[in-house]
């Protein structure tokens, strides 16, 4: 008489059970830490409420850094990111779905500035990507390093537009936080986007991808591919690749295959220390040129004679005050005489970063008839002639709180 009091016991057991069980569940979920509430935390912005880095954000080192980046960006914002969007708006009337970036390091800030309409972005550069760690486990008293070597590594860019390659080799491989992958992570975060995915990813020698850390043989290219979205909620897509762009560098890796498949896209190539000028960085210039509906550059990207005048159309901007002290030689008489008939420019950009001295040029491929549209807005009327060959200039000086040399070189 007492079995069916006993299994109507355990079914009530039961039941408090699930209900036990599905009251748990929310809080574990919440116990995990979000790629994108990392970005977050690491761009000096609030996380989400129910994250566990949220009690890090009373950190007196946490709040610091949140007042230095928000000054920081403010300041980048008004001076060059806010003019650069207008300017794309203006000249890139029908941008193409995908942009490279070659020589590019973790630089995503000015990818979107320049192509904010690109689904698809391609960076690539020597610098590994690293890895970002769960942030609640660091140990005790670390938390203001880490983020004193983040602000470090991106003083440079802040300051000037460019990453300073000899100083960033040091900086990305030192402390908690090391890599591409927590700039990445800041600039998407104060570029108002949304992580939803991370992972990584390899090339094998064919450009295919891999995305389960298979082993995909000796000469992988090893990078990170990010899903994110904007405020529209569109996803996209960015890759950083780790990878040698020299010709044997290329040679023995997939990656310009695997970009051949997301072609024919738009590029960037800013402050790329004049690589493209020398002999043994012929393939990636040649891809860039073949496989590019526009190229956006200042004078250290392609010179202009690679560039044949029956398949692109010019629109230059700004003044060419030729190279500074760090790289001699690389003077292009042709590209004075193109700058001529440049129309201003307001924002400032590349190793000549004030905007009184900043050169951009935008090419537009043709169409293969030579009779169709071009994807931007013809030249306004010329500009004063450009001044003669300059001096020698002065590059431009470190930032206050850096303490170091600044180098030029990749």
């Amino acid at each position: 008489m007492f079995r069916p009091m006993k299994i109507a016991t355990l079914r009530v057991s039961a039941l408090a059970a699930a209900m036990l069980l599905a009251a748990v569940l929310p809080g574990r979920a919440a116990d995990t830490v979000t790629a994108n509430d990392t970005a977050l935390f690491l761009a000096g912005m609030a996380p989400s409420a129910e994250s566990p880095l949220t009690p890090l954000t009373k950190d007196p080192a946490w709040q610091r850094h949140a007042r230095f980046l928000d000054n920081s960006f403010a300041q980048l914002e008004q001076r060059q990111l806010s003019k650069i969007r207008t300017w794309s708006e203006t000249n890139l009337a029908a941008p193409r779905p995908t942009m490279f970036y070659m020589f590019s390091g973790p630089d995503f800030l000015y990818a979107n500035a320049f192509y904010p309409k690109a689904t698809t972005y391609v960076l690539s550069a020597l610098e590994p990507p690293g890895s970002v760690p769960d942030l609640t486990k660091l140990p005790r008293g670390s938390l203001g390093p880490a983020l004193n070597n983040v602000e470090h590594s991106m003083a440079a860019i802040l300051n000037f537009s460019f990453f300073i390659t000899k100083l960033m080799k040091v900086d990305l491989r030192e402390g908690q936080l090391n890599g591409t992958l927590p700039i990445l992570y800041v600039f998407l975060a104060r570029s108002g986007k949304t992580i939803r995915d991370v992972s990584p990813v390899a090339l094998d020698n064919k450009g295919t991808a891999f995305f389960a850390n298979e082993n995909v043989g000796p000469n992988a290219t090893r990078g990170v591919r990010i899903v994110f979205a904007g405020s529209d909620g569109e996803a996209k897509t960015l890759y950083y690749f780790s990878t040698d762009l020299s010709n044997s560098g290329v040679k023995s890796s997939g990656f310009l295959k695997f970009c051949e498949g997301l072609a024919p896209g738009n590029s960037l190539l800013k402050s790329a220390s004049y690589l493209l000028y020398a002999g043994n960085f012929t393939t990636v210039r040649d891809f860039i040129l073949a496989n590019s509906a526009t190229i956006i550059q200042d004078d250290s990207g392609i010179p202009l004679n690679n560039y044949s005048p029956k398949q692109w159309r010019f629109f230059p901007f700004g003044r060419y005050a030729g190279p500074i002290a760090e790289f001699p030689g690389r003077y292009q008489q042709s590209y004075a005489e193109l700058f001529q008939r440049a129309q201003p420019m307001d924002f400032g950009i590349g190793y000549r970063w004030r905007s009184y001295e900043s050169n951009l040029l935008l090419s537009v491929k043709l169409p293969p008839d030579a009779t169709g549209s071009v994807d931007a807005t013809p030249p306004a009327e010329p500009a004063a002639p450009a001044p003669a060959r300059p001096k020698r200039p002065r590059p431009p000086p470190p930032p206050a709180d850096s303490g170091r040399t600044l180098f030029f070189s990749r």
